[in-house]
């Protein structure tokens, strides 16, 4: 039984709830003043209330994604790092692993697609980053073979794993389950975090004499993609969503690469980069650069292109409601703008995973396969 499943999660919740009735029962008989009685109601405290802990830090750990497996959890993960040739004759996607999707049949590639493993060394950046490629069934049938898909890069927030957009916000199957269904076409996912140089959060800034982080993420990684899968290089083919930071981070790169992005999709994203301990000084006095990365700021400044934004928040659970409006009354045409406003949804993978379906079928709607 893994760390996040639910058959771990219930029995904790189980034991947990079973102890809390044996305490009411047994807390008469363990009255007395004597030492065994002292023990038992110190041991009945002492497991219940761990128990109840348990419980709550695999509920939070199935959400949140902290730990993939008891392995990680206990610091005994074996799994070796990767050494990536930036010479010039590496190649800029290394496949380090693959495997089958959790639906009917999913083991096979024609059936359920394949998720792969990847290394990316970008050329320009010259960061090495991991990723997981989502590539829909169609993608190895024969009838298919000579085509290309639209592509959709998926960020994560910070300090978020690229673990968590598998798993926590079920992409794969979403885009499996919403293209069988006929409600998106089949498309192939980049998913990763933002994150380049953890534990620093660099806000998909090229950092002066440092992590340059757009530059990989808007520029290097759609150009190792399209040249290792079959994808195309035009605006129109490729798309990028995030949530939070890798919202903020998504309507970024729409917003200031519409020669690489033709739209944009923020989930709960916030609108300008966050200066705080856990990015440093991103900026070193550049003020350009620093409006640059308030997207209010590059609304009013940048000249408009054919680009499609999407944005979502709630009426009551968001902070970014206000902000949310700000932009979308800002953008002008030629690009365009859609919203999902949710009545209630906090800033956590629940209310993401509600607005996740629709938001792929808007972005399916804006790409093209070549």
């Amino acid at each position: 039984m893994g760390l996040t499943s639910n058959t771990v999660l219930a029995l904790a919740a189980l034991l947990a709830a079973l102890l809390f009735v044996a305490t009411v029962l047994l807390w008469p008989r363990l009255a007395g003043r004597n030492w065994r009685a002292v023990l038992g109601r110190v041991a009945l405290l002492l497991v219940t209330q761990l128990l109840l802990f348990a419980t709550l830090g695999l509920a939070a750990n199935k959400s949140f994604l902290f730990y993939g497996s008891w392995t990680d959890l206990f610091g005994q993960e074996t799994e070796l790092g990767v050494v990536v040739d930036h010479s010039a004759a590496a190649r800029d996607i290394t496949v380090v692993d693959k495997q089958g999707m959790d639906v009917p049949g999913g083991t096979k590639p024609k059936v359920g697609g394949q998720i792969q493993k990847i290394v990316i060394a970008g050329e320009k950046s010259r960061i090495a980053g991991q990723a997981y490629v989502y590539l829909p069934p169609e993608y190895f049938k024969p009838r298919y073979a000579d085509k290309n898909f639209p592509a959709a890069l998926v960020l994560t927030g910070y300090p978020g794993t690229a673990e968590n957009l598998l798993k926590g916000l079920r992409y794969p199957r979403t885009a499996h389950t919403q293209a069988q269904a006929g409600r998106m076409q089949p498309m192939i996912l980049v998913m990763l975090r933002p994150t380049v140089a953890p534990p620093r959060d660099t806000e998909c800034v090229d950092v002066p004499r440092g992590p340059q982080t757009e530059t990989f993420l808007a520029e290097d990684v759609p150009k190792a993609v399209s040249e290792t899968y079959r994808v195309g290089t035009r605006a129109r083919n490729w798309g990028v969503i995030g949530n939070s930071t890798g919202g903020y981070c998504a309507l970024k790169f729409a917003l200031h690469h519409p020669a690489t992005f033709s739209a944009g999709a923020g989930l709960s994203a916030y609108y300008r980069a966050a200066e705080d301990p856990t990015t440093g000084d991103l900026f070193h006095g550049d003020d350009r650069a620093r409006k640059r990365a308030d997207l209010m700021w590059s609304l009013d400044h940048v000249k408009p292109s054919n680009t499609s934004f999407l944005v979502t928040s709630s009426r009551h659970g968001e902070d970014n409601l206000e902000e949310t409006q700000r932009f979308v009354a800002k953008v002008r045409p030629p690009a365009r703008v859609s919203s999902i406003t949710l009545d209630n949804g906090g800033h956590n993978f629940g209310t993401w995973r509600r607005e996740i379906p629709a938001a792929m079928e808007w972005l399916s709607c804006r790409l093209r396969a070549s």
